[in-house]
């Protein structure tokens, strides 16, 4: 049983559950001459509901929990070579996570399962795109399997400015900590987009802490105010789910998210239609009652998971979306699910409850450097 606790995108922790999130805007500042309301921002009031949380949390005895078994899939492997990416004679390699033309075939096959089935997948890393812990990290992570371990993941920006600030120290063994935090570079990080870069610990954490049983993944803008040992017993243990998520707060249908996408210009819009007529023409039909799921789009602001082999297939399928088309993993967790169909059972829990997890840090900064996403991980 370990708790892992990883933030990326983070400068300083003042508790176990709250950390200084490092993302710099200038519609953050407060020396901006823009009122919010001017802006087109201002915060409304969250709705939030009471969490029934178990009554006595010392009676908890997480060691007796039972893991969900590895029904479906049993087994799970990666494609961990580096195929060549053919193009007009010419042969290049491909992108983090392989690619090539057998790529898009190979993308289809993926999400076939059988009662038998042993999977093999692209997720991410391949021998030559390591995250390039060094062997102090891993040797720390290895041994987060007897007890519990709070990591922070953080990219070489992000640590600079940390031992810039001096809230980086040295441990015995050689490892860097920021408060109860164990600082873990990730270093060569294959893209040139940061949101893109997010998706890595966000989605790949079962690659990275591959000893991990159990995470929960919160996003580096806010702050958990909830003990994670009682947040597993509600959303997993309780009513034995191994995968929840909260549903988001305006859209059901990934058509409706879109188009929000690109009214607010998260990301170009071209690629967003071209990832919505893939899906469309895939048979992924527009959210409604009729459908078995309560929603298609969740708040991807916090997972919690336990490691089956279905669920990090799951998650590696998610990975490779975001990859192929844009890194608004929102527009991306519908379609997978709807492509694994019945053998992916995940929770979905109300936005209210999702409201009452979190306080969002209120910090201000001049302007915009980079984001990198945040992350605690539980297991």
């Amino acid at each position: 049983m370990i708790r892992i606790a990883l933030y990326s995108d983070t400068w300083a922790c003042q508790s176990p559950l709250s950390c200084f999130s490092v993302i710099w805007s200038s519609r953050c500042s407060k020396t901006s001459n823009f009122p919010d309301m001017m802006r087109g921002y201002a915060p409304k009031p969250r709705k939030r509901c009471p969490i029934p949380f178990a009554k006595d949390p010392e009676g908890l005895v997480h060691s007796k929990v039972r893991r969900t078994p590895d029904r479906l899939v049993k087994g799970l492997s990666y494609i961990m070579e580096d195929e060549p990416d053919v193009n007009n004679g010419s042969q290049s390699l491909p992108p983090f996570g392989g690619g090539g033309q057998k790529r898009w075939f190979e993308r289809g096959e993926s999400f076939k399962l059988n009662t038998t089935m042993k999977v093999k997948v692209h997720c991410g890393f391949t021998r030559s795109s390591g995250a390039g812990m060094t062997i102090a990290d891993m040797r720390y992570v290895k041994g987060c399997k007897k007890l519990f371990c709070f990591v922070m993941l953080v990219d070489e920006k992000i640590l600079s400015l940390m031992k810039y600030r001096e809230t980086v120290e040295e441990d015995i063994h050689g490892g860097l900590r920021a408060g109860i935090w164990r600082l873990i570079p990730l270093k060569h990080l294959p893209y040139n987009e940061t949101r893109r870069n997010e998706e890595i610990s966000k989605l790949l954490i079962h690659r990275l802490i591959p000893q991990a049983q159990y995470s929960i993944w919160v996003s580096s803008k806010m702050v958990l105010v909830a003990d994670p040992l009682l947040i597993l017993e509600r959303y997993l243990w309780r009513e034995g789910h191994s995968f929840a998520i909260s549903q988001h707060g305006y859209h059901h249908s990934i058509y409706e998210e879109a188009n929000a996408s690109k009214r607010r210009k998260k990301y170009s819009r071209p690629r967003i239609d071209a990832q919505m007529k893939v899906y469309q023409s895939e048979g992924l039909e527009p959210w409604s009652t009729k459908k078995r799921v309560i929603s298609d789009v969740p708040e991807a602001s916090i997972i919690i998971r336990e490691h089956t082999m279905l669920n990090n297939l799951f998650s590696c399928l998610w990975f490779n979306e975001v990859h192929l088309f844009t890194p608004l993993d929102q527009l991306s967790f519908g379609y997978v699910a709807h492509r694994l169909g019945e053998a992916f059972k995940y929770f979905m829990f109300p936005f209210c409850e999702f409201n009452s997890l979190f306080e969002l840090h209120s910090h201000s900064w001049d302007r915009f450097e980079m984001r990198f996403g945040g992350e605690i991980n539980v297991a």
